[in-house]
């Protein structure tokens, strides 16, 4: 009879509901969330429908104002930076001030995407729990999942005592230029803050959250060779040499092969050659002249470069140049790299720690413990701009798939579990003392 009751007993706490290892008021978040999904819901069908394409200033502008009227009703002081004078809308800063004691967080979110007003993919429409539009999930799901976290915290009372930073650029997808101008508060917020909180795209493999500590950079390169014009019948000789285009081959084939190493990756994504030939200046078109019977003077190709620290980033760099400085007789090389691009975030034993957290979260939630994203699998992003500075997280907005292409989808599920995950982990945070 005893072991009867003391096996009752322990299937009873077995099937305790998972959120009872929550506090009250972590609890009170978790309900507010479900309590207010249809709002969600419905501020993201408002933002999808409204297009914030890159370059669409209005509709950009029109998105930071949404989310102006999301966020200045939680205590947020809610700023427009413009910036028309880089050719972009501006950024959303908006700064809630604590009570001084806690972590200092920054939320780093954007408004537009890239579909501008000319893309036929414009509709929002769902399937259950699929939801299609375009920016769905890259990341207007994330700056629902930040207003629905903010809402729960404010409304379990743990957002009065939390510091928090809110930048929202309005040009992630197409950066303006120079890069030092237009990410110049983003990277000041970096500095203030102890903890960077990314809201773009929630990882998944295999059906399994995934959490990200890591990014890698994006540069550019450019490289031009060149050759001694003349009749093709003297090719390879002593005096004509080898041509503009057999050395951007050899360059290019030597990439290939000596280059490769773990986290790199190395684009070629534009080539031209011939007597004349070059690329526009915004770097997308290329054009070219000559025969088949004249050795090529010119030759240029634009690539990218794809790095997971800056240590990576100048240690290939130089290996390029070394590539490059073997000529090929009667030919030259010159390669440039551009100085705008987005910095790596590399793996930190404090962005670790960050993720053993949020798992902590999902502990108390009765959910799955999040893995490390490989950062071969991420893109670059905005986190980058202050990765120096503080440790941070990726991907806490919604799931999705197809993001920058038609069909574009978020996960509805994701929603409540990311707001879930973000306000727990944020007030946590916000309970621990600075470390400086």
């Amino acid at each position: 009879m005893i072991r009867t009751i003391l096996a009752a007993a322990l299937m009873a706490s077995a099937a305790l509901p998972a959120q009872a290892a929550l506090s009250g008021a972590e609890a009170k978040m978790a309900a507010t969330v479900d309590a207010e999904t249809g709002r969600s819901i419905g501020l993201l069908e408002k933002l999808v429908t409204t297009n914030s394409g890159t370059l669409n200033l209005e509709g950009v502008e029109k998105v930071g104002e949404m989310m102006r009227a999301e966020l200045a009703p939680l205590g947020f002081d809610v700023q427009w930076l413009p910036m028309k004078e880089a050719g972009r809308a501006g950024h959303i800063v908006a700064t809630h001030k604590g009570d001084g004691k806690g972590k200092r967080m920054l939320v780093i979110g954007h408004l537009d995407t890239v579909f501008e007003p000319e893309s036929p993919f414009q509709s929002f429409t769902r399937n259950g729990d699929i939801v299609t539009g375009p920016g769905v999930n890259d990341m207007k799901g994330g700056l629902v999942v930040i207003v629905s976290a903010l809402r729960a915290m404010q409304a379990a009372g743990t957002l009065k005592k939390a510091d928090i930073v809110v930048m929202l650029t309005g040009d992630e997808e197409r950066p303006g230029s120079p890069l030092d101008k237009v990410r110049a508060d983003l990277i000041a917020a970096g500095k203030w803050a102890d903890a960077a909180l990314d809201f773009e795209t929630l990882a998944r493999e295999n059906g399994r959250d995934m959490g990200s500590i890591a990014r890698r950079s994006a540069s550019s390169w450019m490289l031009r060779t060149t050759g001694k014009p003349g009749h093709s019948s003297g090719i390879f000789s002593k005096n004509a040499g080898d041509g503009a285009i057999y050395e951007m081959a050899r360059i290019l084939a030597a990439f290939r092969t000596e280059l490769p190493e773990p986290n790199l990756t190395f684009n070629v994504g534009l080539l031209a050659g011939g007597t004349t030939a070059g690329t526009d200046a915004k770097g997308v078109t290329a054009t070219a002249s000559g025969k088949t019977n004249v050795i090529p003077g010119l030759a240029e190709a634009r690539g990218d470069l794809r790095t997971l620290s800056d240590e990576q980033t100048e240690r290939v760099r130089a290996k390029m140049l070394a590539i490059v400085a073997r000529h090929l007789p009667g030919t030259g090389a010159e390669l440039t790299f551009a100085g705008d691009g987005y910095p790596p975030m590399a793996p930190t034993e404090g962005s670790r720690a960050l993720l053993g957290q949020l798992n902590g979260v999902n502990r108390d939630l009765g959910l799955p413990e999040m893995a490390a994203l490989d950062p071969l699998k991420r893109g670059a992003g905005d986190i980058g701009f202050v990765a120096r500075d503080v440790d941070g997280l990726v991907g806490l907005g919604m799931a999705g798939e197809g993001s920058h292409a038609p069909g574009e989808t978020a996960d509805l599920k994701s929603l409540t579990v990311q707001a879930k995950r973000a306000a727990i982990l944020m007030t946590r945070l916000s309970r621990e003392t600075r470390g400086r």
